[in-house]
């Protein structure tokens, strides 16, 4: 006999504060697509440009790393079976660690399942009593959550970029056991990259440790796409980097580059690795195939940058300048409820580009924020500076 259950409306707050969102145009939702990820996608019906993806270089339906991934299925299976610590490290983690340890020109590497369990699994281990960690105040919400979980060190932010506010807080730490810098390599709402070489040599004379969030960095900065420590050349000078296979690369994952030793203590103390199963082998096999790829090969990175530079000099000659050092162009334009309504045109005039609103970004700060990938065309990008132009004269917010 088949029971009835009673549904509990205990949860029914929830819809206020859902109510709530929609009010104040904070609301989101998720917007599947259809087929493979690029600069053409099928959504709702139609199909669209495509202008809010983190797959800078196209990789992710690139033949190379499909052709891998479908190959290690035959050879490894389609799991790992079990974390890294018992029995999940197979010969492939171990392979790609070396590749990327050689690619990112350090000691070691270990590979966690995404860019924000790396930064979970680099920060609490190497921090504790008397310690004290200093963040960039817009450094990514990875970075701020490990530093929550980080028990017992102390925690002070600085503001962005600001360096002389920087010197004043290793000032005032002077006592500190140790000393940790985390800052983003790029920063994802703004597209600035980090005064890096100010930060190395601050830490360098007050005896802090350098960590830097390369998660758009990685495959867009630098020789063949080694980052902004690469773009800064200072190999040998930063300590932790961490990095993503989720974005450039176009696969799945995060992974943590510094020393054997900062390797080894990972292994033995982050909770995302002992607790958790590592990647299946076919996404492996896709992650070493676009690291071999961007080794022996640059033409997309420059394709990116060209596109680039492209769409920023459209953009300004229409009156919207984009104020960014990368391939993120953020359209800032203030109210959320304004930021939704240009995404809203956009999308109806065939150009996806996702509105991001508080509390990714400040409240008055609301934007649309354009990602341009290597794979658009003269045409998508002249389709995207157009449509901004016609929603700008609409909004009013076209500078002339």
């Amino acid at each position: 006999m088949t029971s009835t259950t009673h549904v509990s409306n205990r949860l029914d707050f929830l819809k206020d504060e859902i109510q709530r969102l929609k009010d104040e145009h904070l609301y989101q939702s998720l917007k599947p697509f259809e087929g493979m990820q690029g600069a053409e996608i099928r959504m709702n019906g139609r199909e669209i440009l495509n202008f809010s993806s983190n797959n800078y270089l196209g990789l992710t339906n690139h033949p190379k790393l499909m052709e891998a991934s479908k190959k290690a299925i035959d050879e490894y299976g389609v799991g790992a079976g079990a974390v890294r610590t018992i029995i999940g490290t197979m010969s492939i983690h171990e392979e790609l660690e070396a590749k990327l340890a050689q690619f990112k020109q350090c000691e070691a590497t270990l590979v966690l399942q995404s860019g924000f369990t790396a930064n979970m699994a680099a920060i609490p281990p190497i921090v504790g009593e008397g310690d004290v960690i200093i963040s960039d105040e817009l450094n990514h919400a990875s970075i701020i959550d490990a530093v929550r979980l980080s028990r017992g060190a102390a925690k002070d932010i600085f503001p962005h970029s600001n360096m002389d506010a920087l010197a004043s807080v290793l000032k005032k730490h002077k006592g500190a056991r140790r000393k940790l810098i985390v800052t983003d390599g790029v920063f994802s709402m703004d597209g600035d990259i980090a005064k890096l070489p100010e930060i190395v040599a601050l830490a360098e004379k007050h005896n802090a440790i350098v960590m830097v969030d390369d998660a758009h960095g990685s495959g867009v900065l630098g020789a063949h796409g080694r980052g902004t420590v690469d773009h800064f050349d200072l190999h040998g000078r930063v300590d932790i980097v961490v990095g993503t296979m989720s974005k450039a690369l176009g696969t799945m994952g995060g992974y943590v580059a510094s020393t054997q030793a900062m390797r080894e203590i990972m292994v033995n103390k982050a909770r995302p690795l002992l607790f958790s199963t590592p990647h299946p082998p076919s996404v492996v096999a896709s992650c070493i195939a676009a690291v071999e790829l961007l080794e022996s090969d640059d033409t997309l990175i420059k394709q990116l940058w060209y596109n680039t530079r492209y769409f920023k000099a459209g953009m300004k000659s229409i009156g919207l300048p984009i104020e960014s050092e990368t391939p993120l162009c953020p359209v800032i334009v203030g109210t959320s409820e304004k930021a939704q309504k240009l995404s809203e045109r956009l999308f109806e005039e065939g150009i996806y580009g996702r509105a991001i609103v508080y509390p990714t970004v400040a409240a008055d700060k609301a934007r649309v924020r354009i990602i341009i990938n290597a794979n658009h065309t003269q045409v998508h990008l002249d389709r995207c500076i157009e449509a901004f132009e016609k929603i700008g004269r609409e909004l009013d917010l076209l500078q002339r």
